[in-house]
């Protein structure tokens, strides 16, 4: 095909109009040409960068089938007997030692297992100040380790409910103000059915 190279009136007034909307670009040399990396790709901008002070966490490869090694826990609540063995020492610390052994006799004891919250709520109470009152120091309540099953509700319930319940009960108006000391009771007096409770001493 041959190259026109007169422009009609026409083409040429047109071509001025387009002429004057151009913007000229920078003259670059004839053989000056962008370099093209073909393996680099441009990385996307992230709308909510990271601050550099937060270090990422390297994520390792995981193969199908391989076991995970977490240090997490997944407990959202310690176990009570974890609860109960952080909380700081306030009775005497050979005493202390013994009872966590069995080696100390309950001088009271009382029995919840079969009870409901709303009974053994009051029922702890009254035995508590009774065993204060008559001077008494270390006191067994027994709770049960509560069985294994599910109640069909839509809200699942923890099994033992008294024997999670008790050391919060515990930990509460009157009875903190006369308790030094709770542990999970020795094999010998129930295990973690039942929970030593070591009272203050009356005058």
């Amino acid at each position: 095909m041959r190259r026109r190279r007169n422009l009609s009136a026409e083409e040429r007034e047109l071509w001025s109009k387009v002429a004057e909307r151009a913007t000229p670009l920078e003259r670059k040399s004839r053989h000056e040409r962008p370099l093209l990396d073909t393996k680099t790709k441009a990385r996307p901008v992230d709308p909510h960068p990271v601050p550099h002070s937060t270090p990422t966490p390297r994520i390792s490869q995981f193969r199908l089938g391989e076991k995970a090694h977490s240090m997490l826990r997944h407990d959202l609540m310690p176990s009570v007997g974890d609860r109960l063995g952080a909380a700081p020492l306030q009775m005497d610390a050979k005493s202390f030692g013994k009872m966590k052994r069995g080696k100390l006799s309950p001088d009271a004891r009382i029995d919840l297992h079969g009870m409901t919250v709303a009974e053994a709520h009051p029922a702890l109470i009254s035995f508590v100040m009774w065993a204060y009152s008559e001077g008494h120091r270390l006191a067994l309540v027994i709770t049960g380790k509560g069985k294994d099953r599910d109640d069909g509700g839509p809200i699942p319930t923890k099994n033992g409910v008294l024997r999670h319940q008790v050391p919060q009960w515990l930990r509460m108006v009157p009875l903190k103000n006369v308790i030094l000391q709770v542990t999970p009771a020795h094999i010998r007096h129930g295990g973690h059915g039942a929970y030593y409770v070591y009272l203050k001493r009356n005058g």
